[in-house]
This record gives C-alpha cells, sequence and structure tokens, in this order.
C-alpha cells in the first residue's frame, strides 16, 4: 500500500542564504502516530507549514495520498487538519461554532451530527454554548483539535499540541491521540516532550539543523541505540578499580562506593556473570546490584550532539 505522506528531498532556503530544510525524505503510512523530535530551529515546523500550504519549497516534492500538494492544492489541503503551536481563535465565538466555521471553508455542509461527537470525544460539550474567552488554556486547545477535525481530514498535524499545558491535561491530550488513531487518522506531531513521544508515537524521527537524523520504529530505536547499565553498589568504598577488572569498561563513581557497567541488551553475551564473578574474586563486596534502560531521552539526547 502506498503512503499517505510522501516527502521527496524536500528543501527550502531563504534569501540570506540560510537553509531550513536540507533534503528530508520520509514515508508516513496511513494510520501510524509518528513523532518529530528536534531542537528550537531544528527545521519542524517548517516541514509542516510546507506540507500544510503554508510555506512554498525551494525544491522537492510532497505527495498526499497521491497528491501533490503544489499542483493539487485544494486536494491535498482538504486531507490535512493542523493544530498550530499558537492557539488562534475567535474569543466572542461559541465553542460548537467556531467548529461549525471550520468545517464551512472546506465547503463541507453542516453536520450536526458530527460536530456535536467531536464535541464529546474531546470533552466539550459542556461547553458547547461557552464562549472561546472563557475556556482555560487546555480546553482551548482542545477546540483547535475539534477545529482541525470539523472536515474530517485523514492527516493531522500537532504541532507542539501539549505546549504550555499541565501534566493532568497533558496525559488526557495522549487519550485523545490514541482513540484518534483507533478511528484511523494519520497523526504527525512535533513535541519537546520526550515523554510524549515514548507514550503515543509508533515512530520517531529525530530533525537538528534541517536534516532528518534518524526515523525508526520506536521499540526498534531504543533497542538499537538504547543502552542499559549495571550498577553495582559496594560495601565498602576504593579508590581506584581493582586491576583485576581492568578488562571491563567499567566506571567508578566519585566517593568510590559504586561501578556502572554499560552494555547492550540485544547481545547475546552482554558479561554481567562474568563480570560479577570477578568483582567477587577482586575482593570487592557487592551490597547491591541493578540495572536501567536509556531513555529515548537519552538517545535524542546523543543524536543532537553527535
Amino acid at each position: 500500500m502506498a503512503p499517505i505522506l510522501s516527502i521527496r528531498n524536500l528543501r527550502k532556503s531563504y534569501d540570506d542564504g540560510a537553509a531550513a530544510l536540507k533534503g528530508i525524505t520520509l514515508d508516513i503510512e496511513e494510520g501510524e502516530v509518528i513523532a518529530l523530535l528536534g531542537p528550537n530551529g531544528a527545521g519542524k515546523t517548517t516541514l509542516i507549514s510546507i506540507i500544510c500550504g503554508l510555506v512554498h519549497p525551494t525544491s522537492g516534492s510532497v505527495t498526499v495520498n497521491g497528491f501533490d500538494i503544489v499542483e493539487d492544492y485544494r486536494k491535498t489541503r482538504s486531507l490535512i487538519g493542523l493544530v498550530p503551536q499558537e492557539i488562534m481563535l475567535e474569543g466572542f465565538q461559541k465553542v460548537k461554532d467556531a467548529l461549525h466555521l471550520s468545517r464551512g471553508l472546506f465547503n463541507k455542509p453542516r453536520n450536526q451530527t458530527l460536530v456535536d461527537n467531536l464535541l464529546k470525544k474531546l470533552s466539550l460539550w459542556d461547553k458547547r454554548d461557552a464562549r472561546n474567552m472563557t475556556l482555560s488554556g487546555g480546553m482551548r486547545r482542545r477546540v483547535m483539535i475539534g477545529k482541525a477535525l470539523s472536515h474530517q481530514p485523514r492527516i493531522l498535524f500537532l504541532d507542539e499540541p501539549t505546549a504550555g499545558v499541565d501534566v493532568e491535561l497533558r496525559k488526557e491530550m495522549w487519550d485523545i491521540v490514541s482513540e484518534l488513531k483507533e478511528d484511523g487518522v494519520t497523526i504527525i506531531l512535533t513535541t519537546h516532550y520526550i515523554e510524549e513521544a515514548e507514550a503515543i508515537a509508533d515512530r520517531v524521527g529525530v530533525i537538528n539543523g534541517g536534516e532528518l537524523l534518524i526515523v525508526e520504529d520506536k521499540d526498534t530505536l531504543m533497542r538499537k541505540m538504547g543502552s542499559k547499565t549495571l550498577r553495582i553498589d559496594l560495601q565498602d568504598p576504593v579508590e581506584t578499580i581493582p586491576a583485576a577488572l581492568s578488562d571491563y569498561d567499567l566506571t567508578l563513581e566519585e566517593g568510590g562506593e559504586t561501578l556502572f557497567y554499560t552494555y547492550d541488551s540485544g547481545e547475546k553475551r552482554t558479561g554481567i556473570t562474568r563480570l560479577l564473578a570477578a568483582v567477587n574474586t577482586s575482593g570487592l563486596r557487592i551490597r547491591d546490584v541493578q540495572t536501567s534502560q536509556s531513555s529515548l531521552e537519552d538517545i535524542f539526547v546523543n543524536l543532537v550532539r553527535d
């Protein structure tokens, strides 16, 4: 099956020579959730803006469900819903009217049932007659999502969807994304919250300096690029690592009471059994042993740094 979104060698440069995108190539399958991570100025918003027709690319191509974003602009735009970073709502407008208006802008007939269902799905039903100006920041974000979904797009872009939202509302937003995925909506989100990508994304892409450094299935990425660390707490502190343990890549924590050993959990032989035996024969007495897995944040930081 052809991808619902296909990006080929997409570039964006400005008159001053600055390059916002440097040859992005990416395929996104229908119904998946992909998170794009990157520091400020990495090119995430520029990429979304080009796909949504808000910015013209310098070169390259993008197709949405087989339609070119330039030649078939109206068709591709009707397939896309966008929730931008900034909350832009008419303050005196009622919540339900905001959704009806957005649907009408895409030349879609009025559909009371669809709008009512969106309001209920987004926990806005009790606020349907409230004016946007009276809503909390989290509720306004939900209205923005409702507006983006009102014309029944097949792709939804969420640009920093939980920026400025408290932890509880952020998790509620994750639940909304999960429900939308169950409905078959393809979701591309940019985020600064690494735990957000870990919680809801199927694939993770890392953008930095206008380049797509990597895009990979989330679990595969963590398995391939993540690592585990074995922490060995000693009963008695030592000043240096014994010579008998020189074959192992160990680090000694300041204070001399803890040894750290990093290993690839995907390997059949991790060396842990031999290491623990060597620690015992070296005369060191173990108080406790525990392991920890590298997080997606660790992987992201290392990729951007490198």
